[in-house]
């Protein structure tokens, strides 16, 4: 067996389709299956039970699984320790983002990466909490940029700074005449959302807990976007008159809505916020590569504006 084939059972038994699992492994699908099977029958054994909508793991499989994924988080290891003595800046450098911070800060910290490091290859993915936490567990990743609460083993965490949250309306709306809002003037209103997976989505009913029974209420205002909606598909819906939203300051302002046909509103009092985190594994030698990417960060977070606040460290 290789550490190929192992790779291919542990994304296989996460996707539980062997179209995305091959997608995420750059590989076509018929090479996914036919490893797959090959490593089944060399163990003598049903890794995964097929059926016509999904596959997943056996009982044993479920254990090959388990074990695949820590000879992975081991192969890792041995890649970072043997990096160590290399320059840390002249090697390519894979960092993740969840989907509602990649898309408007990496803009600023690529510039700012590409002043302090520019040796360094930067290789970007976006994707929920969830995925990025398993990539970073198996070396894919070397540094992720997230949304706290986040705690994983072995995995270094550092706030970053402290983002807030505004109410996004159309011009015409009934709110755009009060120059800030209360939670509480939200519950009269369709408010737009991101689906589930989304952690902002949790971060937003956490703030706003009045929301709550409008998410199961069928006759509720709350409505939740289709899976795959990002928070710039939330800002098209508003625009078109289909409700209001909440986001990040930093995704409000972002392109031209922030110019014309939208109209941003802060919170009443002390508004909700997020706190975005740098985190990386333990194990990481390359230090320095982890210290450009946090000064790139701080950096660009001066261009994203005074709703940036830094956290207490």
């Amino acid at each position: 067996m290789t550490l190929t084939e192992l790779r291919y059972i542990v994304t296989l038994a996460q996707e539980q389709h062997f179209g995305r699992a091959a997608e995420r492994c750059h590989v076509s699908q018929p090479t996914l299956s036919i490893a797959v099977k090959k490593l089944e029958e060399e163990l003598e054994t049903a890794i995964f039970e097929r059926s016509k909508t999904r596959v997943y793991p056996t009982p044993i499989g479920e254990q090959v699984v388990q074990q695949a994924q820590r000879v992975l988080e081991q192969a890792a290891a041995i890649k970072d320790i043997a990096s160590t003595g290399k320059d840390q800046l002249a090697s390519p450098l894979h960092v993740g983002a969840i989907f509602t911070i990649g898309p408007y800060l990496l803009p600023y910290v690529i510039p700012q990466l590409q002043k302090l490091a520019p040796k360094m290859p930067l290789y970007l993915e976006e994707s929920f909490t969830g995925t990025l936490r398993k990539r970073i567990r198996q070396g894919e990743l070397d540094a992720i940029i997230v949304a706290l609460p986040f705690t994983e083993a072995d995995v270094v965490t550092q706030s970053l700074y402290d983002e807030e949250f505004v109410i996004v309306m159309d011009r015409n709306h009934m709110l755009n005449r009060f120059s800030a809002v209360e939670p509480n003037q939200l519950t009269g209103h369709n408010l737009l959302l991101l689906g589930e997976g989304h952690c902002f989505r949790d971060q937003v009913l956490e703030a706003c807990p009045m929301l709550k029974p409008s998410i199961d209420d069928p006759n509720g205002r709350v409505r939740t976007a289709r899976e795959g909606s990002s928070l710039e598909t939330l800002k098209h819906m508003v625009a078109s008159g289909l409700g209001i939203t909440i986001l990040p300051r930093s995704a409000a302002t972002a392109n031209h809505y922030a110019a014309d046909g939208l109209s941003v509103k802060p919170f009443v009092g002390t508004p909700p916020k997020r706190t975005v985190a740098l985190a990386w594994r333990a194990s990481f030698p390359r230090h320095k590569a982890v210290d450009v990417l946090r000064e790139s960060i701080y950096a660009a977070r001066g261009q994203l504006g005074a709703h940036s606040k830094p956290t207490a460290n």
